[in-house]
């Protein structure tokens, strides 16, 4: 039985850093393991030009303690108002690796996303014509959508409609929760990927009711049947490249999650590698864990892998904090109900 695993060191493909206070306690929990972040940029206000992407780079870079190594890779926030040509120049400079659409109202800070998709039809068109990435949040906010089926609908009346108006625009799925969204990733070419989280492996929706609300497993999109549960792991252990790692790590501090009306997000930066590995090890896979992890999200953006590697060892369980403080409140870490047994030693 394989007790330790080389790998490239991993990436997160989705990953919110927040600011401020926040920022400086959660930065060193993805820069320990991760040599690269997709860096979400919801932000209030968001991160909508190349100069407000130029500025919250920057603050990232202060943030990181000395002695660690990571690159934040910036996203603009796709407004109705976005500016193609800024876009266009932001990424040619090399500071944005990609835009991300929030349909208005969907998440966390998306107040300010999408609600008429031909105002930014033309952005889409200079975005395939540069070949830059559109990463998308896959959820409709129709009030008359369950809210367990906005992914698929979405697919359906937006997802699949931009990308047939937009030929040759690459695109990323993110944080895909359904049977539907990974169905839909296989019927594709390969300028269309899907990022899976850490968390939407190991819960569904039972875990978040089922004797009584649990806050800390709440997130949008929010976690499903097992039967989509179940084909989420087998698309993220099967080796595919289009499937790669997007913990969608998101903080709240617990006041805000365990209120009346508590903040959608789960924070998995600490101990996602150890969650993954016990995945991959139960769907017998770990020798994929690497391309998931590591390789096709590089691949995708047309990055190189990281050199640098981690190992990960099989041993007595990892004692992981319940909680992260920072500056703003405490945050508690995902607990996935039972004990992790890999540890990152190297």
């Amino acid at each position: 039985m394989t007790s330790t695993l080389t790998i490239r060191r991993p990436d997160d493909w989705h990953l919110h850093l927040r600011d401020g206070a926040m920022l400086k306690a959660v930065l060193p929990e993805t820069a320990r393991h991760f040599g690269r972040g997709i860096i979400m940029p919801n932000l209030v206000p968001p991160v909508v030009t190349g100069a407000d992407a130029e500025a919250y780079k920057a603050r990232i870079l202060a943030a990181l303690p000395a002695g660690m190594d990571f690159t934040p890779l910036m996203m603009l926030y796709l407004t109705e108002e976005t500016d193609a040509a800024d876009v266009a120049a932001a990424h040619a400079s090399g500071l944005v690796t990609g835009v991300k659409l929030y349909p208005a109202g969907a998440t966390t800070n998306s107040a300010s996303g999408v609600r008429d998709f031909d105002k930014v039809r033309g952005v889409l068109e200079k975005m395939a014509e540069i070949g830059m990435p559109l990463c998308v949040h896959g959820e409709v906010t129709d009030a008359e959508i369950d809210i367990f089926d906005r992914e698929a609908v979405f697919i359906e009346r937006v997802l699949d409609p931009i990308r047939r108006a937009t030929p040759g625009l690459r695109v990323v799925m993110e944080h895909i929760t359904t049977r539907d969204g990974v169905e839909y990733a296989r019927s594709q070419g390969d300028d269309l990927g899907a990022t899976i989280t850490t968390h939407h492996l190991m819960i569904n929706r039972n875990h978040i009711l089922v004797g009584g609300i649990k806050p800390h497993y709440y997130c949008l999109p929010v976690a499903k049947r097992e039967e989509h549960r179940l084909a989420l792991r087998e698309a993220a252990t099967s080796g595919e490249a289009r499937f790669f790692l997007g913990t969608d790590s998101a903080p709240h501090t617990d006041p805000n999650k365990e209120s009346a009306c508590g903040c959608a997000g789960v924070f998995s930066a600490t101990n996602t590698m150890s969650c993954l590995a016990h995945v991959f090890e139960e769907e017998g896979a770990l020798e994929r864990l690497e391309a998931f992890a590591s390789l096709n999200g590089p691949a995708f953006y047309g990055l190189p892998a990281n050199e640098a590697e981690i190992t990960l060892t099989k041993g007595d369980p990892v004692a992981f904090p319940e909680k992260l403080a920072t500056g703003e409140g405490p945050v508690t870490l995902f607990n996935p109900g039972h004990p992790l047994h890999w540890h990152v030693t190297a």
